[in-house]
């Protein structure tokens, strides 16, 4: 919806018209079962300027006549309080349920709901229904389930319609020889007494014992039975149509005769219920009666007509009585069945289809730990009642209201587009203004009324609303009023900013500096600033008489400021049309948004309540947020905003608030808050309005390998702790829930994998962790969630996950490979050590023969070089002994010179035989042709 169609800018004068008030609101539609109180009777006053509408006295007469007739209807005996106030919500078939006939009802201890039907046994986490029957539960012997419970050591009980009872423990479906085969044998009723013991009692009368695992069964009379309880005391109360006696449960002992420590005859027993105070309800002989102790406490006269049947009851969160009902005969009419709401003097209220319920007829019940009732019906599936927060100004009904103000006097003024009406002791009198569209209403520091239209300003005057003089320069749209704490008027149109004085109005736009003409929101500050919220001009500040301005350009979020809002602790507060919220104190800016936790980004209003909480209208409902919250986010102590969400099931007329008008919201005199939307006013006491204290339980249901599942949290008692991923195998998904019936679409979650992840990854409602190519491991996943108004659970959930590496990571064959590649590096070595240790030994020999080769020359050269010299030697000792002797002188020196050419020779040969140079082919056979030559 657009912008003028949430202000209501193009619809016509609303018709006149007598409203009287609703009790109650639904989801569905809206209409009457019981006494309605007259509110609202109302005068029409002169529209201004315009032709005046009398007084229309008849609707006073129609008035009475429906409230008489309505006085009738209550004789009928079923009483209702005016101010009860329920949503219902309705799950069927199409939702998930596999029947539309709940006939069983408990919530176990790990917060599951759990329904029996007629097509099988149904788990419910407030979103989600899984459906257990013959097909996939082994040992569950009938899907026709029609009783439920739970004993403290969290086994669940149930009963079928004719395969007797069964008990689920750990995961396994156990059935009991109780019933089976006999219609009269169908479970009427389940407890656990003091000592742990539970007992079964049967329709045909048969009434047994479990404890550790042995069964005593004993066969009652007195007619069909009907209820079996446990009080607090330690009585086991067995009840039969016509009969009910007490039994002391310590003193039970095996088959032997039960130990009746009192008996009561009555006419017609419907119903008995163990309180969780202490005592029990007896619905019996057309009384209910709350009995402690054997003393009757309280004795009230039934509110249904006799042959009601009454099918269930339980006690809500206040220890109120409630009781469920179906009819019990053709003439009874449609009011004898039905929901019974009792509060704690005993008067009742009605609902059946004409305040939502999807069906009359009521087959069981449960009131869970947050407040909210559930209801199966009989072909109308599943409900969820709950009492509403917000009440209604029925006077204001299908009304696009505007602005809502209160006067020093605690009269209520509120506009909508054609209209100005003032509530004053519940009597409403109404001022047409016609064409004019009223918009923003403002009662100033004198009790002056003003109110902004869109053809200027107009002042209540003379007990009519006048245009005020002066103003007709001021034709144009007003979108906001606001008084400083000077007494200055200020106005907010669409040509600019006005200060109002009666003397010399003074008008601000672009040209003195002012960022835009289009004025949607005025606030000031202890400082003396005054602060201008613009369309298309961001955020100006108007100081001494210079603007400033604070735009996209300059880093500011949004440029469309929608609201603006001071509260007691002087932190100015900026409400954006699509950008979330801006808080501004001590020059710092923080900026939140729908991805830090709140429902919207569209801000309509802001207004406080005194006890820390800031309310905001948006576009998709009403938004309570702590500032405390708020504070910590801007100072990084959190990184998320816990964020209540209130739509029409709250109370609301609708679940879109009023857009383009300021104010907008007001705080009473009385502390009550009252908000404006689209199709009437709603307002609230602050003080009632209860957080969830319950940290929702979080259970890991279900894990997918490569899209195959692997495992889930199987039926009662199974928990999935943990899970292996085969080797190969890559994408991991993890599926969990939170257990918060409340308000399931506000949970938000968070979780890691220890071993993969260091810190916590917040993912808002996504239910499910996926993964994708883990390496082999131990890891161990962790899931927490918080509720509605941010209560974490603590512990949260745990899953052990192991990845298993492929073979070839796998310890005994990276041993082998290691083994392999050790023995491959020794072999390697070897080679290497064996190689160098060759060439060495070669090298020795090499050497060793060149020793042999130089010895061989030494000796030649020894032998040659030797004998030749001993030869001169012995020549010259020759010649020196012939000097006298010419001819042998001369003899001698010819063998002299002989034997050195021959030494010089053997020379030559050793020289050229060791010269490496002619280590050649062609060397040899040069040496050999030399030799030969010579030779």
């Amino acid at each position: 919806m657009d912008r003028d169609e949430r202000t209501g800018g193009g619809i016509g004068a609303q018709a006149s018209c007598l409203r009287v008030s609703v009790p109650y609101s639904t989801t569905r539609r809206q209409d009457v079962c019981a006494p309605i109180s007259i509110k609202g009777l109302y005068t029409e006053r002169g529209a201004p300027e315009e032709s005046n509408v009398p007084k229309n006295r008849s609707k006073f007469v129609s008035a009475l006549i429906i409230g008489a007739l309505l006085l009738w209807i209550c004789s009928a005996g079923i009483a209702a309080s005016p101010a009860a106030r329920f949503s219902v919500d309705v799950w069927g078939t199409e939702e998930g349920l596999p029947q539309s006939s709940v006939i069983a009802m408990a919530q176990t201890q790990d917060g599951y709901l759990w329904f029996g039907t007629l097509n099988g046994l149904v788990r419910f986490d407030g979103l989600h229904f899984t459906v257990f029957d013959e097909s996939n539960t082994p040992g569950l012997s009938s899907s026709r389930i029609v009783k439920l419970f739970e004993d403290s050591k969290k086994n669940l009980w149930l009963g079928t319609e004719t395969a007797g009872a069964a008990l689920i423990k750990n995961g396994r479906v156990t059935s009991l020889d109780l019933g089976r085969g006999r219609r009269g044998g169908m479970l009427k009723a389940i407890c656990e007494d003091s000592v742990g013991a539970v007992w079964l009692y049967t329709a045909d009368g048969e009434l047994a014992r479990y404890q550790n695992e042995k069964v005593d069964v004993w066969n009652i009379g007195g007619g069909e039975g009907r209820a079996v309880i446990a009080e607090k005391s330690g009585l086991i109360w067995v009840g039969a149509d016509r009969s009910l006696f007490a039994i002391d449960a310590k003193a039970v002992r095996g088959s032997t005769p039960l130990p009746v420590v009192e008996s009561v005859q009555v006419n017609k027993l419907d119903f008995l219920l163990a309180s969780k105070t202490g005592g029990h309800w007896r619905l019996v002989d057309g009384a209910i009666q709350k009995w402690v102790e054997h003393r009757l406490e309280k004795n009230w006269v039934y509110p249904w007509p006799a042959g009601t049947f009454v099918t269930s009851a339980c006690e809500d969160e206040n220890g109120n009585l409630v009781v469920g009902a179906l009819k019990g005969n053709l003439a009874v009419g449609t009011l004898a069945e039905g929901l019974f709401l009792f509060d704690a003097d005993g008067k009742a209220t009605c609902l059946t289809t004409n305040q939502g319920l999807s069906h009359n007829s009521v087959l069981s019940l449960h009131a869970d730990k947050e407040g909210s009732l559930w209801v199966g019906l009989d072909g109308g599936g599943l409900n969820r009642v709950k009492r509403q927060i917000f009440q209604t100004l029925n006077e204001s009904l299908s009304l696009t209201v505007q602005s809502v103000v209160e006067d020093a006097k605690g009269d209520l003024w509120f506009s909508s587009n054609h209209e100005i009406d003032h509530l004053k002791n519940d009597i409403l009198e109404r001022f047409p203004m016609n064409r004019f569209y009223v918009r923003p209403l403002l009662v100033d520091k004198s009790e002056k009324i003003w109110a902004g239209t869109y053809v200027g300003l107009f002042r209540f005057d003379n007990n009519s609303f006048q245009r005020v003089r002066g103003t007709e320069t001021i034709s144009w749209e007003i979108s906001a009023l606001h008084q400083d704490r000077k007494g200055q008027i200020w106005i907010g149109t669409q040509n600019g900013l006005v200060r109002w004085n009666e003397a010399e109005p003074k008008l601000f736009t672009t040209r003195e500096k002012l960022s835009s003409n289009l004025i949607r929101a005025i606030a000031d500050d202890a400082e003396g600033n005054l602060w201008i919220g613009t369309e298309r001009g961001g955020l100006n500040c108007l100081r001494d008489g210079k603007f400033t301005s604070f735009q996209q350009t300059n880093g500011f979020p949004s440029d469309n400021i929608s609201s603006l809002f001071e509260d007691g602790e002087g932190v100015l507060w900026v409400g954006t049309f699509s950008s979330g919220l801006v808080r501004f104190q001590n020059g710092k800016w923080t900026h939140y948004t729908a991805l830090d936790g709140l429902i919207s980004n569209g801000i309509d209003y802001i207004i406080e309540d005194g006890l820390g909480f800031l309310w905001i209208g948006s576009n998709t409902g009403l938004m309570r947020v702590s500032k405390k919250a708020l504070n910590d986010f801007a100072l990084g102590a959190a990184d998320f905003i816990p964020c209540r969400g209130f739509g029409k099931r709250d109370g609301l007329p609708a679940s879109e608030c009023t857009l383009g008008s300021q104010p907008a919201a007001c705080r009473t005199l009385d502390g009550n808050l009252w908000f404006p939307t689209i199709a009437g006013l709603a307002s609230v006491n602050p003080a009632e309005v209860r957080s969830n204290p319950n940290p929702p339980p979080v259970i890991i249901e279900s894990v997918k390998i490569e899209g195959q599942e692997q495992n889930t949290n199987g039926i009662h008692g199974r928990i999935l702790d943990a899970i292996i991923v085969p080797p190969g195998k890559e994408h991991l998904d993890i599926q969990y829930t939170s257990l918060s019936l409340a308000n399931p679409t506000r949970a938000r979650f968070k979780y890691r994998l220890e071993g993969h992840e260091k810190d916590w990854i917040n993912v808002g409602n996504r239910r499910v962790a996926s993964y994708t190519k883990l390496p082999p491991g131990e890891y161990r996943f962790q899931v927490t969630a918080c509720n509605e108004d941010g209560v974490w659970n603590q512990t949260g959930s745990a899953l052990a996950v192991t990845v298993l590496p492929p073979f070839w990571r796998t310890w005994w064959f990276i041993v082998a490979m290691a083994i392999l590649l050790l023995g491959l590096i020794v072999a390697i070595v070897h080679f290497i050590s064996t190689q160098k240790l060759q060439r060495q030994l070669e090298g020795l020999r090499q050497q060793q023969a060149l020793e042999k080769e130089r010895a061989r020359i030494a000796r030649d050269i020894h032998d040659q070089l030797g004998a030749s010299l001993t030869q001169v030697s012995l020549l010259g000792e020759m010649v020196e002994s012939d000097k006298d002797s010419p001819g042998e002188v001369e003899a001698h020196a010819r063998q002299i010179s002989q034997t050195a050419r021959e030494t010089s020779h053997a020379l030559d040969e050793i020289v050229w035989t060791v010269n490496p140079s002619n280590d050649t082919l062609d060397g040899l056979i040069n040496y050999i042709c030399k030799h030969a030559q010579e030779y």
